[in-house]
């Protein structure tokens, strides 16, 4: 994809981006934050992510600009600032994220199905997971036909998942009562949510699933047509996803409240719509809906084949993830990626994991990529690295990237044990491909302080492990 005409241009990498952050998370918000917090802790929660996640889109912007070498973002400014395992780690974590995020996007689109064809049930009956399966190799076959074409295609859907969503604004706009809005603050009628503090540690993860495809644009480095647009583009499209999602929260706690929101069937805000102008709103939210998992769908196929593909490419993960059809789609790391997908929609018929598990899951597995981008930051503008002559923008990025970092570490704090626990278990199997890698080059497995950090994920995995198996953790 050398020649200028096959590169992707600021308004593909503006729609990737948007395109991958509004999928399934939008239509769920209202009752997904209504169940964890009252209209204080919800603005409290949001002015936190805000900042932390405006931060993390500066630092994609910052990296992409001052590494331009670096393609592929995530995973590369962690191999490149702490090591080869940490920089498959992040490759790894962000992957599993992709496409388990996916598996939620089916099983809530045929969940949306069920309300008016009682066959797909709640989107994990036998023949919801059929035609589930089916759209997942259409997804699968059509981005065979080449990154350029999907990427094309992806541009339409995130147009019309927008339409949708803009008229639920400004209906719920004119509909909005300050009296249902302010009814109870602070949920102090509401023992069973604790503090605020504790409202918005639990409304955390639901933020996060919502953003993540902030980082679309730098997966796409190497792609882009001029490198300056990795970062306009990640800016330009976490601040218009930023607020539609804040106006649909708030506005949606402006029609129904609390307790209503938190009753309602996913997706949640075609009953918000409904209970406002009638049916034809629940028909058209789901018709939106519908729209944009296929466009997510899309995207993310896209993102997971590109990540393994540069992995592959750099030898961090083994050399058959790097090869490419004739329409330069990296097929084997295509197919692992829906292969992957194909067994977990299977599992979703004997598991009892929710849509909202496996976002939680999702959103858990993307923290570690998101520290260690934030961390190498730092290193960045700690050490002086590229800014010679420019001080005060060291200065700037520098306190920029520690905020970032503060705000993935309270990320890890707020997701809590069980989801730490339950992403050991899932990175503790990548050693397998990392060996390979290693193997191929035959190099040594681990350095010393490598080793120690998979000791810590062995344990967290086997504390897991033990967990699911006695009972005290769960799907």
């Amino acid at each position: 994809m050398s020649q200028s005409s096959e590169k992707l241009r600021l308004s593909a990498l503006i729609a990737l981006v948007v395109g991958s952050m509004i999928g399934g998370g939008i239509f769920s918000l209202p009752q997904n934050m209504a169940a964890r917090a009252e209209v204080g802790a919800v603005l409290i929660g949001w002015a936190i992510t805000a900042v932390g996640m405006l931060t993390l889109a500066f630092v994609f912007q910052t990296l992409a600009n001052r590494k331009p070498e670096l393609d592929s973002g995530v995973y590369a400014y962690a191999k490149a600032g702490f090591g080869d395992y940490m920089g498959f780690s992040s490759a790894w974590g962000y992957w599993i994220s992709a496409w388990m995020g996916n598996v939620g996007y089916f099983v809530l689109l045929f969940s949306t199905l069920g309300y008016f064809f009682p066959v797909f049930g709640e989107g994990n009956t036998p023949v919801a997971i059929g035609c589930a399966s089916v759209l997942l190799w259409a997804v699968h076959f059509l981005v065979m036909r080449g990154i350029k074409e999907a990427a094309f295609i992806n541009q339409i859907t995130t147009v019309a998942k927008l339409v949708p969503l803009l008229m639920f604004v400004v209906i719920a706009g004119v509909a909005f009562k300050a009296d249902v809005f302010t009814a109870d603050i602070w949920g102090l009628g509401k023992p069973h949510f604790g503090s605020v503090m504790n409202q918005v540690r639990n409304m955390m993860l639901v933020t996060v699933f919502v953003f993540i495809g902030i980082e679309g644009a730098s997966v796409y480095s190497a792609r882009a047509q001029k490198r300056s647009d990795v970062g306009r583009a990640t800016v330009i499209g976490f601040l218009g996803v930023l607020a539609l999602l804040v106006l649909v929260n708030l506005l949606s706690l402006g029609i129904m409240s609390q307790a209503e929101l938190a009753q309602l069937q996913n997706p949640s805000l075609a009953g918000v719509l409904e209970h406002i102008v009638g049916p034809w709103g629940a028909l058209l939210i789901s018709i939106g809906l519908a729209v944009s998992l296929l466009g997510a769908l899309l995207s993310w196929a896209l993102l997971c084949a590109e990540i393994l593909y540069a992995t592959a490419h750099d030898k961090t993960m083994p050399a058959f993830l790097k090869k490419e059809n004739a329409n330069q789609v990296p097929v084997n790391a295509l197919w692992l990626t829906n292969v992957m997908i194909q067994i977990f929609l299977v599992i979703t018929l004997f598991s009892e994991s929710t849509y909202t598990t496996l976002i939680y899951l999702a959103s858990s597995m993307i923290l570690v990529p998101y520290l260690w981008s934030a961390a190498y930051a730092v290193l960045l503008s700690g050490r002086g690295e590229t800014y010679e002559g420019a001080q005060r923008q060291r200065l700037k990025d520098l306190l920029v990237g520690l905020i970032a970092l503060g705000y993935a570490v309270w990320l890890l704090y707020a997701g809590g044990l069980k989801y730490l626990l339950l992403s050991a278990l899932l990175y503790a199997p990548g050693v397998v491909l990392f060996a390979l890698a290693k193997r191929e080059q035959g190099l040594p497995l681990f350095t010393h302080v490598e080793k120690g950090i998979f000791a810590c994920v062995i344990a967290g995995a086997g504390l897991a492990a033990y967990g699911l198996y006695s009972g005290v953790l769960s799907l």
